[in-house]
């Protein structure tokens, strides 16, 4: 955007432009993704209220599952609410410092759901190579501790996006091709170089996502090992049932987050729009739709205590 001096200024809203292509489907498209956005909240609070009530489930790995199934829905409620506007009433414009707020909440909090998943597998490894140490490993200090530092690194890596966005020039294009404020979408309409944008996203993606994998590749490898050398065939299954809700969990996230990654800095025009905005907004549904069915189909102790509950509810009706 131009001021009477012919220098630039910031634009005072977005357009966020949803699907491209697909507009006139729009409709059809919201009906799956509120479908899968209420599965989330049923499923995640669902989850949340079980791990708080059943003194059954007051251990680390279930400390670690509610982290995730609340990060999980914030996730998801900063973005879809938003697209479910757009698809149904057409309510494209976004603030410049909204669409910056979303930006920074929606990576921050992706941030800390890959910090979790990290746990997860730290939680695993002590499990399974430490069985008789876990409960002193893992103490509900020790968990409030590494949840705080992982929301703060999550969320403190993400501060400077707002203000290195905040800084670029806008020439005259406002209309972003997507549901939401992404950081990438944003600074591809500036006007001049992004290359400090470019590269601090990508010491982001090293300091969490590089890491974060690292550390899960890591933990399983040296479960791997440990499981592999118990002499009992029904013991090595029953360790390794332990961690496939957890396998499932990371796949359902990292893979669909990949994709989006690449695609935004590598795809250029080789990948349609339409798909990559869409893997975009799956990225943001599937873990939350989906961790809590795995969760609850894999864990016989999440299992138990949903058919406990509502047995109690029959019972009391």
């Amino acid at each position: 955007m131009f001021n009477s001096n012919n220098s630039y200024v910031a634009p005072q809203s977005f357009i966020l432009n949803g699907i491209p292509g697909l507009e006139t489907v729009h409709v059809w498209i919201s009906l799956p993704l509120f479908t899968m956005y209420i599965m989330s909240l049923v499923g995640n609070l669902g989850l949340v209220y079980l791990i708080h009530h059943e003194e059954a489930l007051h251990r680390p790995m279930y400390c670690f599952l509610a982290m995730l199934s609340l990060t999980d829905l914030l996730t998801c409620t900063t973005t879809l609410l938003n697209a479910l506007c757009i698809f149904w009433f057409d309510l494209k414009k976004i603030n410049f410092n909204a669409c910056l707020v979303q930006m920074f909440f929606v990576h921050g909090f992706t941030g800390v759901e890959s910090g979790v998943l990290m746990l997860m597998a730290l939680d695993r490894y002590v499990a399974i190579c430490y069985p008789l140490r876990y409960a002193t490993i893992l103490t509900n200090p020790i968990i409030a501790k590494a949840g705080l530092a992982t929301f703060l690194r999550g969320m403190l890596l993400m501060i400077p996006f707002p203000f290195l966005v905040k800084r670029l020039p806008f020439c005259q294009d406002n209309i972003i091709s997507h549901t939401y404020c992404d950081h990438m979408s944003v600074v591809k309409l500036s006007c001049a170089s992004i290359k400090i944008n470019v590269i601090y996203g990508l010491i982001v993606v090293l300091l969490i996502g590089v890491f974060d994998i690292s550390c899960i590749s890591v933990s399983y490898t040296m479960i791997l090992q440990a499981v592999i050398s118990l002499s009992s065939s029904a013991a090595r299954q029953k360790a390794f049932s332990t961690c496939t809700a957890h396998i499932s969990a990371i796949i359902i996230t990292y893979v669909p987050a990949l994709f989006t990654f690449f695609t935004h800095r590598f795809g250029g025009h080789t990948i349609p729009p339409s798909l990559h905005i869409i893997v975009a907004n799956l990225y943001l549904l599937l873990p939350p739709t989906l961790n809590p069915i795995v969760y609850g189909v894999k864990t016989k102790q999440i299992r138990d205590s949903v058919i406990k509950f509502f047995q109690g509810q029959k019972i009391g009706s």
